[in-house]
């Protein structure tokens, strides 16, 4: 997914972790009716910036998860299999399994504080007055001094029961892919 289209669905984002806060609530309490009463409710109260409430931690995230993710991959593929880039050693899935679980736990522990961060500034509303959070930097102070260091890893539990998974099968198929590629059109193209 490019960079725009990430930036375009965190509009999204935050009418979906808005309507969420609600889930409990008897009907009388709820604040938001729906998402496009929830969209025009934040637009009206917020401006049309408050549907890209936490842009920025999410652009900061999702760049640092990618990197985390596979500069962890290369070396836990040196290291675990001998196998570096352009080789043409092709990895067993289960092996490339392994490194992409492996990998896949890196992205979330480098990425906790974006993740929280951007959570907080989506779910934070002016109902109540002003905004606890004016910005990536402010919640991450604000966090810190409030809750601990700690708490910028909140929900890290879920997210590494989720992510690593997921990683170890894309890796695992895209390894093979790969490997294929490298063998039919590389090795046999003249130089």
């Amino acid at each position: 997914m490019t960079f725009d289209k990430r930036i375009w669905r965190t509009r999204i984002k935050v009418v979906k972790i808005r309507l969420q806060q609600q889930r409990g609530l008897s009907l009388e309490l709820l604040r938001y009716k729906g998402p496009i009463h929830c969209a025009r409710l934040i637009v009206r109260e917020e401006g049309i910036l408050g549907l890209w409430a936490g842009a920025a931690p999410t652009v900061m995230r999702n760049g640092t998860n990618q990197a985390a993710m596979f500069t962890a991959k290369n070396a836990f593929d040196t290291t675990l299999w001998k196998k570096n880039e352009g080789d043409g050693q092709v990895l067993q899935p289960w092996q490339s399994m392994i490194s992409g679980f492996l990998a896949g736990t890196a992205g979330p522990i480098c990425t906790g504080p974006f993740d929280v961060v951007k959570t907080r500034l989506m779910a934070q509303s002016k109902s109540g007055g002003e905004l606890k959070y004016r910005g990536m930097f402010h919640a991450i102070s604000t966090i810190y001094t409030e809750e601990g260091l700690r708490a910028l890893w909140k929900g890290l539990i879920p997210r590494l029961m989720r992510i690593p998974p997921g990683q170890a099968i894309m890796w695992a198929v895209a390894d093979q892919i790969i490997g294929f590629y490298e063998k039919t059109y590389l090795t046999n193209a003249p130089l």
